[in-house]
């Protein structure tokens, strides 16, 4: 077998909030989601070499951007303490998503070297509970380590696939500001949601979606994301970027995703969608612009 042979490729893609709901805040200072999330078809790139040194290799164009400790290594740590007999290796991430974004970069990272290295490791992982070990990592790997459509809820630990989640075309932007490292907290403090109540059984209100893409936009646009306005505040230019999104006349719906700054914008094809990219490029040359599709 030659040493290529062993290399293991996984793609790392952005992970989108098509809608966003708080429920509450509990007790412990965590807030309760639900969530319906959609996989693109960009992402970063995880090239896993099991037998070598373990080490982890950084490049692509927002490779410069990670500040403080990787969580791929991290992730190789984690395996390393849980597995001690794991065939573990050398790892080269090209970073190809904004850092800090909302749309799960270092999750979608830390998810694709859980699946690298399950694929190295069969015999050896046949057991593991990969859930669990996701959710040591943060609350986005255990929806990423799946990589498609699914229900969100909890902290993000319940993560229940959704079927039949039909194909959207979509452009997601960012608008390349800086924002603290702390976004995600300081977005959540300004949102000051109330205390979690079980009451209003309002969980499971983003199940149930239509089939078809039409259908399930409109249905999708009775929803938004609660963490718009309080992101916004704290992050001016993603007012921009819906601003400029919902000026696009094929646009069906224009929606943040996580705690921002990317946002995105559905239509009914690709074809409308590659469009609306090179319009925004065109006058917007310093953001982040891609056609994508979500599923």
């Amino acid at each position: 077998m030659s040493p290529d042979a062993a290399i293991v490729r996984e793609l790392a893609p952005a992970k989108v909030n098509l809608a966003l709901r708080v429920l509450g805040r509990r007790a412990d200072g965590y807030h309760l989601l639900e969530s319906l999330v959609a996989f693109a078809d960009v992402g970063d790139r995880v090239v896993f070499e099991p037998g070598r040194p373990m080490g982890i290799d950084v490049a692509g164009p927002f490779a410069p951007a990670i500040v403080g400790e990787n969580l791929v290594t991290r992730t190789m740590d984690l395996l390393a303490q849980a597995f001690p007999h794991l065939r573990l290796g050398y790892i080269r991430l090209e970073k190809h998503l904004p850092v800090a974004a909302g749309i799960g970069g270092g999750s979608a990272d830390a998810a694709a070297v859980l699946r690298a290295v399950a694929r190295s490791n069969p015999g050896a992982l046949a057991d593991a509970d990969w859930s669990a070990i996701a959710a040591r990592l943060g609350a986005d790997v255990p929806v990423c380590l799946a990589a498609r459509a699914a229900h969100v809820g909890g902290i993000g630990e319940s993560v229940v696939p959704v079927a039949g989640l039909p194909p959207l075309a979509g452009v997601l932007v960012n608008p390349m500001v800086e924002v603290p490292a702390d976004k995600t907290a300081r977005v959540f403090r300004r949102l000051a949601a109330p205390p979690w109540s079980s009451a209003g059984g309002k969980e499971t209100a983003l199940l149930g979606l239509p089939g078809d893409a039409i259908g399930f936009i409109d249905w999708l646009a009775r929803f938004g994301n609660d963490l718009e306005p309080p992101a916004i505040a704290e992050m001016p230019a993603v007012r921009d970027v819906l601003d400029a999104l919902r000026q696009l006349p094929s646009a069906r719906l224009v929606r943040m995703s996580g705690a921002g700054p990317t946002s995105f914008a559905l239509f009914d094809g690709a074809g409308e969608a590659s469009q609306a990219a090179d319009h925004l490029r065109r006058r917007h040359p310093g953001w982040w612009i891609r056609a994508v599709t979500l599923a």
